[in-house]
């Protein structure tokens, strides 16, 4: 794990799903040319959680490194195109982080905002806040070619919400102490 020795700000974290390489530079390459310019402050991701308590940053390190520690690398299944009504997102299917997610959840329930309570639907956006029509556009011509495909996720990633922008706090590697 790595982390920016500044102190811990009330600014919420989040915590997204690292990609391998090539799985990140194609999900990225599509959101920087579907996603409108001026908007997209921030990589292709895949959020666990939206709006971890900031002041905890510590805590939340040793809590994520414990728990990743002991997790071989997840399977990650892309299953489907979403259509989202102005824009498109790649589905994500996997147990093992579905379980992993779960276990965060149950250790953080008494902070969780109602968006990180509620059902997890895992995915990736790749064009958000477009009129209907443009996605539906966008949707069509990606699905003709779609065949659902696999990755194996390396670990999670935690950021610092900064009013748009994130910085990365920390990466927390599936497997490290094996």
């Amino acid at each position: 794990m790595s982390t920016l020795p500044d102190a811990p700000t009330a600014d919420p974290l989040i915590l997204t799903l690292e990609m391998d390489p090539e799985t990140f530079w194609h999900f990225d390459g599509l959101r920087r040319r579907h996603f409108p310019q001026k908007l997209n402050v921030i990589p292709a991701h895949a959020t666990l959680f939206h709006h971890l308590p900031g002041l905890d940053e510590e805590g939340i390190a040793v809590t994520l490194s414990e728990l990743t520690a002991e997790r071989e690398p997840a399977e990650v299944a892309v299953t489907e195109l979403r259509f989202m009504g102005r824009g498109v997102a790649f589905a994500l299917v996997s147990d093992a982080l579905s379980r992993l997610r779960d276990e965060i959840a149950r250790r953080y329930a008494d902070v969780l905002t109602a968006q990180d309570r509620q059902g997890w639907r895992p995915h990736v956006t790749v064009q958000n806040k477009v009129a209907p029509d443009v996605a539906r556009t966008l949707h069509h011509t990606l699905e003709r070619d779609f065949e659902p495909f696999s990755f194996t996720s390396p670990g999670l990633i935690l950021w610092r919400y900064l009013g748009g922008p994130w910085q990365q706090r920390g990466r927390f590697a599936f497997g490290r102490h094996r």
